[in-house]
């Protein structure tokens, strides 16, 4: 089988707030652990940057959001945490509560899925000002306390001292083999942004999610997730117990959409704490 990072150097470089970064940026291990929950439909629509998205709506009429956090343990930018609010979107093709499913099911093998990024909190300067300026995603600095042990993966995320929220997925669920890329949308100077992020993992999925939970504080990113009528529970969870990623540069599949910059945050450095127990 052919090397996954085979072909990926020597990259691009580019200048990023006075740092040199080589193009793509490799991922070679990380923790990432997500939930996924329903909301209000009708909000999701309202806030979605092109008429062309569509949220990926369920058999109950609800759309989804993804809330997931990465412990990015060994990459080519350094180390850092980032925590990722997502809506599973379709671009141009609309879907309803009876064929939602497929594209969930089928994820980025279904065409024009993709994840819209709501919010992507970091707590690297450099992984901030890199995909704001390079993809426009959604960053922020924020404080990230990472629990790891035998049961469950946990993520303590603050805005110096402001609770915004905890997530933490429970270590259960069927094992399988995902060699499927991960397809985002993001807004960059009114351009709509589709970046195809090819990865290589073994992740574990689980529908008894017992266990698993998310926690909002009183951030205006918290609220700003509530405001979409988030479920209380998540109705799925996910881990990956080993994962590669190559992040590309995205293209510009439309133009003259609206803007979608997210929380801004504070210019500062931020904590990226890990315990394992």
């Amino acid at each position: 089988m052919k090397p996954f990072f085979s072909n990926t150097r020597p990259g691009k470089e580019i200048i990023l707030n006075e740092n040199i970064v080589e193009l793509p940026i490799l991922y070679y291990r990380d923790d990432f652990f997500v939930l996924y929950f329903t909301g209000n439909t009708k909000k999701m629509i309202e806030m979605l940057p092109s008429e062309n998205l569509y949220p990926v709506v369920m058999p109950n009429g609800k759309a989804l959001i993804g809330v997931g956090a990465f412990n990015y343990i060994e990459t080519t930018i350094g180390s850092y945490g980032e925590v990722a609010i997502v809506i599973p979107v379709v671009y141009g093709k609309k879907t309803s509560a009876f064929t939602g499913l497929i594209p969930v099911f089928m994820e980025s093998w279904y065409p024009g899925f993709g994840l819209l990024v709501m919010h992507l909190p970091v707590t690297g300067l450099l992984a901030r000002d890199g995909g704001r300026q390079g993809w426009g995603y959604t960053k922020f600095m924020a404080d990230m306390h990472f629990i790891i042990n035998s049961d469950y993966f946990e993520c303590q995320m603050h805005d110096e001292d402001c609770h915004i929220l905890t997530i933490r997925v429970q270590k259960k669920g069927i094992l399988m083999k995902d060699t499927r890329p991960i397809t985002t949308y993001s807004v960059l100077n009114n351009n709509l942004i589709k970046t195809i992020i090819p990865q290589r993992c073994v992740k574990r999925m689980a529908i008894q999610t017992r266990g698993s939970c998310l926690k909002l504080g009183n951030h205006p990113v918290a609220e700003s997730i509530r405001a979409l009528g988030i479920s209380r529970r998540p109705f799925m969870t996910a881990y990956y117990p080993e994962r590669s990623v190559i992040l590309p540069l995205g293209n510009i599949i439309e133009t003259d959409v609206s803007p979608f910059d997210g929380y801004i945050g504070k210019n500062r450095e931020a904590k990226h704490t890990i315990e394992y127990s």
